[in-house]
């Protein structure tokens, strides 16, 4: 706009023209031939961790060079939905080079950790998660003020999701070293119930924790977690039902399957692996405003988004059971 037309539109009190949205550049693979990738964690400089299901295997990527393998979880166990999924860093990484890691073994799920650099076995924070060929939950997050939160699923019992005894179907709450944390509604590391089977967690900016859930036949839900009663199995979707707490956002299975998330600039982001395309879910406050999808068939199953603090670029995360990829987004949105 030129300096003239910029002084005329002031003088006639016409706002000037906002400037065009900048446009994502083109999703860059920075690893193929990978099969059921699962969970995908950003490191301080920019590279990324991420796991494969199956292989039960962790891999380095740094943009520009080839993915390779730094690690394999003997411990866990690949059955069905089940394997090496979630991983995180730990809130201390700078100090104790900690990455936790959520798997599932012949007998139930677990979280541990690993230290960079180190041969040594998981350390396991927590155990007993229940487990099974399906609705093993598996992703993991630290809040900002370093307490670690775990999404799991009902394994195939729905009456576990109502049980607060049970660590199925809920939000779990804990220290880094898988204590519970004072606050916590039962006197345990549960800090939610009423869950399916939750794959997707992110903190937004306001410390507000977001949380995606594969429903059954009828409705995919968004949550906003806080200690509450979601309703599962007694309620799939929104209700009347003063005793659960109704999700932010709704899909039809058929759209979503939705897994891993993140958050974006005033949005959530949101990985579809039945609806294989990338939600983006407009925020005000803890409302969804709007939903609109993004690459929609382009890359098949989605199973994981992931944005960098340190650069702004935007990790995504394909399961379509062979040649899946990692892709990273250099300038996003």
């Amino acid at each position: 706009m030129t300096r003239l037309l910029l002084v005329l539109l002031l003088v006639l009190g016409m706002a000037a023209p906002a400037a065009p949205a900048q446009a994502a550049s083109a999703p860059q693979p920075v690893a193929s031939g990978l099969a059921h990738p699962w969970g995908i964690a950003v490191l301080p400089d920019g590279s990324a961790l991420f796991t494969e299901r199956d292989t039960r295997r962790i891999w380095l990527a740094v943009p520009g060079r080839p993915a390779r393998v730094i690690y394999t979880v003997r411990e866990a166990v690949a059955r069905g939905e089940g394997g090496l999924l979630g991983i995180a860093i730990g809130p201390d990484y700078a100090r104790d080079q900690r990455v936790y890691l959520y798997y599932t073994t012949a007998s139930d799920n677990r979280i541990a950790y690993v230290v960079r650099g180190s041969a040594a076995r998981p350390r396991v924070v927590l155990s007993g998660i229940p487990a099974a060929s399906t609705h093993n939950g598996g992703r993991i997050v630290f809040s900002p003020d370093g307490f670690l939160f775990a999404g799991t699923g009902d394994a195939q019992t729905p009456a576990r999701a109502q049980d607060p005894r049970s660590l199925g179907g809920k939000v779990l709450r804990m220290t880094k070293d898988g204590k519970p944390v004072r606050g916590n509604p039962y006197g345990s590391v549960v800090f939610s119930l009423g869950h399916r089977n939750v794959q997707g967690l992110v903190f937004d900016p306001a410390g507000r924790l977001w949380a995606s859930e594969l429903g059954q036949n009828t409705f995919d839900e968004v949550n906003h977690i806080q200690v509450a009663n979601y309703g599962w199995p007694n309620v799939e979707g929104r209700s009347d039902d003063t005793r659960y707490r109704n999700p932010a956002h709704v899909w039809a299975p058929s759209e979503a399957s939705p897994s891993g998330m993140t958050y974006v600039a005033g949005s959530l982001y949101v990985a579809a692996l039945r609806g294989q395309r990338l939600w983006r879910l407009e925020l005000s406050g803890a409302q969804v405003t709007r939903a609109s999808a993004l690459y929609q068939g382009t890359y098949g199953r989605l199973r994981a988004a992931m944005r960098s603090p340190r650069d702004g670029s935007l990790w995504l995360m394909t399961d379509n059971g062979s040649n899946d990829r990692v892709l990273r987004i250099a300038r996003f949105p």
